[in-house]
């Protein structure tokens, strides 16, 4: 293991750059045919001059959505422990034109953004490979405003399993919750 791929003497939540790029094409694919990430972000409550956290961003399938609810005044941190990740979002936000977009690489469990910083934190389709849940959602809910807003899906486990981990961690409390998401408010 190298220095990339641990956070502090732990292996990361990182995925290799071929998994990524494979990962990239699935989801562009997905897309394509079914196009449903306008509005399923649409759905999330941003509005103008909203600060979100868009956490394990990813390719920026959901950031660039985000940054256009957000509007001028607000701004999308596009958060990822992924450097490709990052490298990409920085890719669509210039040829999108939307300077509010900042990437930001996290370091294991450790963001380098200030504490209440965000109304909002998304982590979408992530939630499943986080190894250590209850220090990730610690870390979130350093990020969000006393009033905000933790946006979370169950990914590739079980509604049950991402329920435990929610309220293992002792950090937040569901506050709603569809088939789609679930909606935590900081406790």
């Amino acid at each position: 293991m190298t220095g990339a791929d641990t956070a502090h003497g732990r292996e990361s939540d990182r995925m290799s750059d071929l998994s990524f790029r494979l990962m990239t094409w699935a989801f562009a694919a997905i897309d394509l045919v079914h196009p449903h990430v306008e509005a399923r972000a649409g759905s999330f409550g941003i509005r103008e001059g909203t600060t979100v956290v868009d956490y394990g961003c990813g390719p920026g399938r959901y950031t660039l959505p985000f940054a256009r609810l957000a509007g001028a005044g607000g701004r999308v941190y596009a958060v990822d422990v992924q450097e490709l990740a990052l490298e990409t979002v920085r890719r669509k936000a210039l040829k999108a034109k939307f300077g509010s977009i900042i990437p930001v690489l996290a370091c294991g469990y450790d963001c380098p953004l200030p504490d209440d910083c965000a109304d909002l934190i998304c982590a979408l389709d992530m939630f499943f490979g986080v190894r250590e849940p209850t220090r990730f959602l610690a870390e979130l809910r350093r990020l969000v405003k006393p009033e905000g807003t933790l946006m979370i899906d169950d990914g590739h486990q079980t509604r049950r399993v991402t329920k435990d981990k929610i309220a293992a961690s002792g950090t937040w409390h569901i506050v709603r919750e569809t088939p789609d998401v679930l909606t935590c408010a900081p406790v």
